[in-house]
């Protein structure tokens, strides 16, 4: 999110972060400032607001405008530092948060992408919920802020991207739900259950960026100040935008930022019909736009898009956008509104959306030690149970992309032990980026001494680019005395970060030699760890016999050594899912990164994007995940035939439920229709799926439902398969559980013309339960018109 051009300009202006000897808003030992109508707590958030604004200078309007704003002394308002991060734990990153001796670090959650590998709603909920009760105890103690502009809702479009790390995957609706659970967690105050709504208080404010179509950084010489997005209509609406507006409509997110890039020519943060049109017409945004910083700067001085500076903040107010995150908001507004290039009207409206947010947040209540929250404090920070979750969403997330049967080892072994490897005794690698200072460290090496004392290790290369094969020798020799070897491999940010993209598929530098020359020297087998975010081609490692069990372990957090420790050896039951396809090589050699395109192209021989368009071979496919237990799964119901209606219709919509067990193996041409003609509300169906564990260990099991939409003459470029829903469940050896999974007619079996438009197709839908490396179960499902509004089946009305 940094612009590195800028960043040591754009720092040393924002104000220092607050101090434990905090001012606050609306003191009531400061009889001057404390009547005024925007500290009448009685008051609405809009009133409040308005009449804060209306007490303004313009010159005093737009030092508000930026993320360091100035505050006004003379109302008792302090100054304030909007950017904070929280991306996976409270960070440092933003200048608005710091640690000291009272508050050292705070609890550091496994990069987001691992944390996707859970497919666990109520997790990534929680985590949430932890991260912001930190926050506010920081806060609390004068070293935080209130608003973290997290988390990162993009797409993992291209597996060669930097930022892949801190999204949580490359499918739309997995991106949607983490988004809106971990949203939810960190703004609702209390338990409050997902009923929290648009206007409600807030614990601490969220932010889901980057907006939209941005996942590029900098890869062969194209970087994301001067790429523009060339997108499609048709994948605009169904990649590119769902976890934006499932942010918005379900979270009530109360901040979107705007991204660097253009898309179709047009900067995001200065596009009318992006921001103003349908974040916050269409969506209905209870909250602020903020851009990416500064990025206002970025599309003046970098791609010449306005002629003044007066024009490119002129453009970007009238634009919809609220925040600057940065410094040109606050050093050109004032001369565009005396220019007559935007209205101060315009100003006063971005101002009053800002602040209705820390209004929400209790910014101008009061001593915040006085408030709900106000009881948090440096006690509440990395505390047991927050550690644990931490430890938990790791384990939870590990992926066994392989085992030929040495999995889990036998922790009563006496065999000789190597762990071998740049990543081996990784620590802040094991943070990713946007991480803060963490409770504290367990690398593998130190995770799995608690299990094997005397383990040898070796790095057998210096660092993760491994450009010197010097320490491969020394590696082999241990591995060679050694009856079991773990090898840990893998990237770091000198590999992907922001403002670094990969340009191939591979492991760096001499990695694949080392893992060869130590399988071949070993005695015994090797236990593969691939410590990465973004997919590797290891397909060489599944050609080598003495290779027993791979593990993807992503960026697994604080206590990662700890989760790794424990699968291997079986005191956890490994149950995550990849969330991303496993492509070759090749796919990097073949497929640009720069286009924007998400189906498959025969005739330019492009071969697609993510498990929803890619039409080659994978190493492993989205979804793919291994257990030390055997599961299987059954429908035990789901209903065979669902009647629509249009809206002007008396009965809205009806479902048949029947007996699922339908042997139909074609797919028929359907008629497509435009959902905005159909009344969606409430137009769900239920999938109850049983699952067996008949296995001799205790296991969690990702239950993922599939769907392969029928062919329709109107819409051309559907999803090969997509996912339409998942949950995790627990089993116990022998025992049968059951998950239900709802399914939204109009929201998740719809398809997206090329004109961007939804429709509902009828014909028969298939459902494949499974991901497509398990044995998938089947059901079929028909949509029905109903004729002349009543229906040709017997129904069951909801």
């Amino acid at each position: 999110m940094k612009y590195q051009i800028l960043l040591s300009l754009c720092l040393s202006l924002f104000l220092a972060v607050p101090s434990a000897t905090q001012k606050y808003a609306c003191d009531p030992t400061l009889s001057a400032t404390s009547k005024f109508v925007f500290c009448n707590t009685s008051l609405s958030y809009p009133d409040r607001a308005k009449d804060l604004v209306s007490r303004l200078t313009l010159r005093e309007k737009v030092q508000q405008l930026v993320s360091g704003s100035s505050g006004i002394s003379r109302l008792g308002v302090p100054a304030y530092e909007w950017w904070s991060e929280a991306l996976h734990g409270v960070s440092n990153v933003g200048p608005g948060t710091r640690f000291n001796a009272t508050v050292p670090g705070a609890t550091s959650f496994p990069a987001v992408i691992l944390s996707a590998a859970t497919f666990n709603e109520s997790l990534w909920y929680k985590m949430g919920q932890v991260v912001s009760t930190e926050a506010r105890a920081m806060y609390n103690t004068g070293l935080a802020g209130l608003t973290y502009w997290s988390p990162n809702v993009n797409v993992f479009r291209d597996p060669r991207w930097g930022r892949g790390q801190e999204t949580p995957g490359e499918d739309p609706l997995v991106v949607s739900q983490y988004s809106v659970n971990y949203v939810k967690g960190l703004q609702e105050i209390g338990d409050q259950g997902g009923n929290a709504t648009a206007g409600s208080k807030l614990k601490v404010s969220s932010c889901c960026k980057h907006y939209t179509a941005y996942d590029l950084d900098n890869w062969k010489g194209v970087d994301r100040f001067h790429f523009d997005a060339k997108v499609t209509k048709q994948d605009l609406e169904d990649t590119y935008q769902p976890p934006f507006k499932s942010c918005v409509l379900e979270g009530h997110v109360s901040s979107v930022m705007c991204s660097y890039n253009r898309v179709n020519g047009i900067p995001t943060c200065a596009d009318p019909d992006l921001l103003k049109g349908i974040v916050r017409d269409q969506w209905g945004l209870d909250g602020y736009i903020v851009s990416d910083c500064d990025s206002i700067e970025v599309y003046y001085k970098s791609i010449n898009y306005t002629a003044t500076p007066e024009d490119a903040v002129a453009l970007a107010l009238k634009a919809g956008l609220n925040m600057n995150c940065g410094v040109y908001l606050g050093r050109y507004t004032a001369n565009a509104v005396k220019l007559k290039k935007v209205e101060e009207s315009v100003v006063d409206q971005a101002l009053i959306y800002n602040y209705i947010v820390l209004l929400r947040l209790g910014f101008f209540d009061g001593n915040p030690k006085l408030l709900p929250l106000g009881n948090l404090g440096p006690a509440d920070v990395c505390t047991n149970d927050h550690r644990t979750l931490a430890l938990d969403a790791a384990k939870q997330g590990i992926v066994l992309l392989y085992n030929n049967g040495i999995l889990p080892l036998s922790r009563n072994s006496t065999q000789n032990f190597a762990i071998i490897g740049p990543n081996a005794n990784a620590t802040t690698v094991m943070i990713s980026n946007y991480a803060g200072i963490p409770c504290g460290y367990t690398s593998p090496l130190q995770g799995l001494q608690k299990y094997v004392p005397a383990i040898k290790y070796e790095p057998g290369c210096s660092n993760v680019k491994c450009g010197d094969e010097s320490l491969i020798e020394a590696a082999a020799k241990v591995a060679a005395a050694s009856n079991i070897s773990v090898v840990v491999v893998g990237l770091d940010q000198s590999i992907e970060a922001e403002g670094l993209d990969r340009e191939n598929l591979t492991l760096p530098g001499f990695q694949e030699k080392l893992v060869r020359q130590v399988t071949n020297a070993t005695n015994g087998r090797v236990i593969l760890i691939v410590m990465s975010a973004g997919p590797i081609d290891i397909s060489f490692a599944q050609n080598l016999s003495k290779i027993g069990g791979i593990l993807w372990v992503g960026y697994p957090g604080q206590d990662g050594g700890d989760a790794i420790a424990q699968v291997i050896f079986g005191d956890y039951n490994p149950g995550g899912r990849s969330p991303f396809t496993w492509y070759p090589q090749q796919y990097s050699d073949q497929v640009p990164m720069s286009d924007m395109n998400m189906r498959a192209n025969t005739s330019t021989n492009f071969p697609g994007r993510t498990y929803r368009f890619y039409t080659g071979k994978s190493l492993y496919e989205f979804g793919h995940g291994l257990s030390y237990s055997v599961f299987t799964k059954f429908i035990k119901s789901a209903p065979l035939t669902i009647v629509i209606k249009k809206i002007s219709t008396p009965n809205t919509h009806n479902i048949l439920f029947a007996n699922s067990n339908i042997q139909q193996n074609h797919v028929s041409k359907g008629q497509a229709i435009d959902i905005s003609t159909i009344n969606c509300q409430n137009l769900t169906f239920d999938i109850v799926i049983g699952v067996r564990n008949c296995g001799w260990r205790d296991g969690s099991h990702v239950v993922l439902v599939f769907w392969k939409p029928p062919s329709s003459a109107d819409v051309t470029g559907a999803p090969i398969m997509q996912l339409v829903g998942f949950e995790k469940t627990e089993v116990t050896k022998g025992k049968t559980g059951f998950v239900t999974v709802k399914v939204d007619v109009c929201k998740r079996l719809s398809l997206v013309d090329s004109e961007g438009k939804r429709k509902l197709v009828t014909g028969q839908h298939c459902f494949l339960v499974g991901s497509p490396s398990e044995r998938q179960v089947k059901h079929y499902l028909n949509v029905r018109l109903a004729k002349d509004g009543k229906s040709d089946v017997g129904q069951v009305s909801l």
